[in-house]
């Protein structure tokens, strides 16, 4: 993208990204008049805009001329008729779509002092069809692409010193069917609106038209530098590059204009530079100046980064003569207030969440981004696959032609961009593949997405089974989609599988995650709500605001470059010494800081909560790329004292990639008896059993805890233990799917029936506590309640049930109106699934109560769901408090029932209470079922007895 000095009128957020050219060398004397200058007619992007008169022809507010914020699209801005692509999927020109035009008007002047130069009115992006007229005179011919920058050349129609009338009609449809097929009828909302900046450019009138660069890793190095219509040819370029510090690098290069041309080629070579990947995102700058004699007529700067790029046919993806694997996600332009209306700080921010999730790698989906987000590319450090519109549908060849010129020819020096996309999922027009090569002197592979091409099968969503065949192969696999989510299915479930499947493949390319967040938007027409269409947007790893859910850390866990490796369980004799994976692709370990804590936890009754007795840093070994080695944890001589050691590892630019939790054997008494040795007495219908304040009754009939007291007051917890088992409704007794089962019931988990009833129950009371037990007929086979002083209540429990389940353990019941938050020690703070157990670390965690709806609210972390590792949990309620503590932390705790969105499509799970569960369910995704999505999403079979011991504790308000 061209670097350009601003006139005075220019916004301070611009500013500052320019103000580094001022510091650069220069090789030759210059002034303002051998710049590009800009105006910005407009504002920069959301939040930054600028007012214009306008009217709509149709839907909210049409019909009366009024003023909006430029860059925007007018739907969020009052105006016209919200729609989503899909529900008109594959008819170009139908009836009943949203098709209504808006009429802008805008007031300008253009300095006086312009009027040598050539004055050009650029328009970054614009839905869908537009046309502008300039004091009367139209521009231009109609453009048609929306996400596409086009300009005009304005010099003749504008009027210098004075005041200037722009009018843009801008249709939210297209004439051309081709482009409404490519770009309006797709699995997104579809706006209207001038959504990009526009801004005048003036150069000086022998000019720099643009320049494409491929510097490769090697040092060479060749600009094609094309010049504007009617220049002569007795003209010479010269650039000069810099690093970031602005330090000259090299001699200046120069090459004369051949005769007849309208481009020139420069060459070069630059030895020892410093070479662009994701992990080492070294950037240059490069400054051309067009010269006629002596005299410099224009100077214009750019960013670029040495690196080569290559596919090995039958082998894989080559960055700088290293093999990558992409692990990426798909990413759309959007933010909820402002639709496709960004800004330099959503952009930046964006990208910096993808790298937060230790991915390197992002496809632009379905369109181009804004030029800001592939800046954050180019300086974070993450490969791009830039892709031309077209979901299902794609352009004709006129237009396509256009578009495909635009598109690469304002984005070709970005050094992230390594791959173009010609369409996605059938919206690819062969005829113009050979188009991205015109532009782009690098020859980038063109992709077809869901399709062959390249030596790249890029084909999507395939299940775990179909992935294993994919990768027999004898070709390049990269599913440019992959895992589609839904809620919070899908992404992280079933990742871990996945990606142990495709990482150690001699040819996998990667993979890309659909999609990075919802695209939910704030709908101004309903007090803000946030609209998800349903299910159809609701896919992403974050919410429509980045609210991270728990796959972003599962993400961040599976796909971190770096991995301490070895069980999660210590053994008593551990010296410190911990196995380490090197995933990165250039960066060696020893530029890695790897840091160590050991950390005590209190008791559900101890309110300190976690004490660090030892922490230390250190840096990381001499392992290279790919290589594998060990870490040495300096561990104190009491290390067994602390309760978890926790390692955490932070690349060269201090991102942590991920913290590791190791435990070890150690018995800890997190509840604990006090004074008041209980009583008991029996009725007919129960035993009462008192101690200290606790007082309790055990129904005689199923040996189920019946009524509670604490300090005189009654807590509704109760109804337990209950047995609960559970499988898929489409599952057979041997963990096949029936193929007969009705459509829609492998979402739904259904309640085993068995049969169960009291066989015995006796009451003793024995050293000091009473002892409370029963005997059954049926899984569930003995349930010991023991109350010991003080009121320390504990259970004992075994079951066993032989056969398939996909939720197997006990629950009791407390009204959910009653709780009002959580404080827990295991693993978390996030929600688990039996196939995305990965993103959680052990420590003390709290949560107030939650009910979001998927899809509709985005409050992270759910408090209701199955929670890993848990060794004690404290329920307050309006009631007071309710203390549980594990013996043994192998189980998970249920916190009633996940609740799946309004269309229940990922699940319908029994209705539980607080439970302990032994096996919880897997989680589908929006295209596979969970038996499709690899081993850890299968149905467990349990045989043999189950038994676990529980403590409670309580504390009345």
């Amino acid at each position: 993208m061209t670097r350009t000095k601003l006139t005075q009128n220019v916004l301070n957020s611009t500013l500052s990204a320019l103000l580094m050219l001022w510091v650069l060398p220069m090789t030759e004397a210059f002034s303002q008049e051998t710049e590009t200058i800009i105006q910005y007619l407009s504002g920069t992007g959301y939040q930054d805009t600028k007012e214009w008169e306008f009217m709509v022809t149709g839907g909210r507010n049409s019909g009366e001329w009024t003023t909006i914020n430029v860059p925007s699209v007018w739907e969020q801005e009052g105006f016209g008729k919200y729609q989503y692509g899909i529900r008109f999927y594959g008819k170009p020109h139908p009836e009943g779509i949203a098709d209504e035009t808006g009429h802008y008007k805008y007031r300008f002047e253009v300095p006086k002092d312009w009027e040598n130069r050539k004055i050009r009115i650029v328009f970054d992006g614009s839905m869908t069809d537009t046309e502008v007229r300039i004091n009367g005179r139209s521009a231009g011919s109609k453009h048609q692409g929306a996400f596409y920058r086009f300009h005009y050349d304005v010099t003749e129609i504008v009027k210098f010193g004075e005041e200037n009338l722009l009018e843009v009609t801008v249709s939210k449809e297209s004439s051309n069917a081709s482009v409404n097929l490519a770009e309006r009828r797709a699995d997104y909302w579809n706006f209207g609106g001038i959504f990009r900046p526009v801004f005048l450019e003036a150069v000086p009138a022998k000019f720099i038209e643009r320049t494409a660069i491929d510097a490769k890793a090697d040092g060479s190095f060749l600009a094609e530098v094309y010049l504007g219509d009617g220049i002569p040819n007795s003209l010479t370029v010269k650039a000069q590059v810099t690093d970031p510090e602005g330090k000259t690098v090299g001699s200046v290069i120069e090459e004369k204009i051949g005769s007849g041309s309208d481009k020139t080629v420069l060459k070069a070579s630059f030895p020892q530079i410093k070479i662009w990947t994701a992990e080492t995102p070294n950037l240059y700058h490069i400054r051309f100046s067009l010269f006629e004699g002596d005299r410099l007529l224009h100077t214009i700067d750019d960013r670029f980064g040495f690196r080569t790029m290559e596919v090995r046919e039958k082998d894989g993806i080559y960055i700088n003569g290293q093999r990558v694997i992409l692990k990426g996600v798909n990413k759309h332009s959007f933010w909820p207030e402002s639709g496709r209306t960004l800004n330099k700080e959503l952009n930046y921010n964006a990208a910096k969440l993808i790298k937060e999730m230790n991915m390197n790698a992002v496809r632009l989906s379905h369109y181009p981004s804004d030029p800001e987000f592939l800046d954050a590319c180019d300086e974070l450090g993450l490969y791009v696959l830039h892709e031309l519109g077209g979901w299902h549908g794609h352009y004709d060849e006129e237009v396509g032609r256009n578009l495909v010129k635009s598109l690469v020819t304002r984005d070709v020096n970005h050094p992230s961009v390594i791959f173009w996309d010609n369409g996605n999922e059938g919206g690819w027009n062969p005829a113009l593949d050979d188009e991205f090569g015109r532009w782009d002197p690098q020859d980038r592979p063109v992709l077809h997405p869901q399709q062959m091409k390249s030596g790249i099968e890029t084909m999507h969503y395939r299940s775990y089974g179909e992935t294993q065949e994919y990768l027999r192969g004898d070709y390049i696999y990269m599913p440019t989609e992959f895992l589609h989510g839904l809620y919070d299915g899908g992404h992280g479930a079933g990742l871990h599988d996945y990606w142990e499947l495709m990482r150690k493949h001699p040819r996998i390319g990667g993979g890309f995650l659909w999609v990075f967040a919802d695209e939910g938007i704030a709908r101004t027409d309903q007090d803000g709500r946030i609209d998800n269409q349903g299910n159809y947007a609701a896919d992403g790893i974050v919410g429509p605001h980045h609210e991270k859910e728990g796959s972003f850390y599962t993400v961040k866990e599976v796909w971190s470059p770096v991995m301490l490796l070895g069980p999660g369980k210590l053994p008593l004799d551990f010296d410190g010494t911990i196995k380490v994976e090197n995933r990165f692709d250039v960066t060696n370990l020893n530029q890695c800081v790897f840091e160590w804590s050991l950390t005590s936890f209190g008791g559900p009754l101890d309110q300190a909560g976690s004490k660090t007795i030892k922490e230390g840093r250190f840096s990381g070994p001499d392992v290279p790329a790919h290589g594998a080695g060990e870490i040495k944890v300096a561990l104190p001589s009491n290390w067994q004292d602390a309760d978890v050691l926790h390692v955490g590892v932070s690349d060269p630019e201090g991102r942590e990639l991920w913290t590791w939790s190791y435990t070890w054997e150690k018995d800890s008494a997190f509840l604990s008896a006090g004074k008041g040795e209980p009583e008991f007495s029996e009725t007919d219908g129960f035993f009462a059993v008192k101690a200290g304040d606790l007082e309790l009754q055990i129904d005689k009939t199923n040996g189920q805890l019946k009524t509670l007291k604490e300090s005189g007051k009654p807590m509704a917890f109760r109804g337990g233990p209950r047995f609960v088992v559970a499988r898929r409704g489409d599952r057979t007794l041997d963990g096949t799917v029936d193929p007969e089962a009705d459509k829609g019931i492998d979402r739904v988990y259904k309640e085993i029936e068995y049969k169960q009833y009291l066989e015995e129950i006796s009451i003793q009371k024995q050293d000091g506590k009473v002892a409370v037990k029963a005997r059954y007929f049926g899984p569930l086979s003995e349930v010991v309640w023991t109350v010991h002083p003080g009121g320390l209540l504990q259970l004992g429990y075994t079951y066993q049930y032989d056969g398939v389940v996909e939720l197997a353990g006990v629950d009791f019941d407390y009204p959910e109106e009653e709780m009002e938050a959580i404080r827990w020690l295991g693993k978390g703070p996030y929600r688990v699934w039996q196939n995305r157990l990965h993103g959680t670390r052990l420590g003390i965690w709290e949560n107030d109560y939650n009910d979001p709806i998927p899809g509709e609210t985005f409050i992270y972390p759910e408090f209701k769901g199955y929670f890993d590792g848990w060794q004690w949990a404290s329920f307050q309620t309006k009631e007071g408090t309710i203390h549980i503590a594990n013996e043994k932390p192998d189980t998970y705790l249920g916190v009633y029932t996940p609740r799946d969105g309004r269309d229940k499509l990922l699940y319908t799970l029994p209705k539980t209470g607080i439970g302990v569960f032994d096996v919880i369910p897997a989680v589908r995704n929006k295209v596979n079922a969970t038996d499709l999505v690899g081993p850890s999403s299968r149905p467990r079979w349990i045989s043999g007895p189950t038994s676990h011991t529980l403590y409670f504790k309580f504390e009345a308000k």
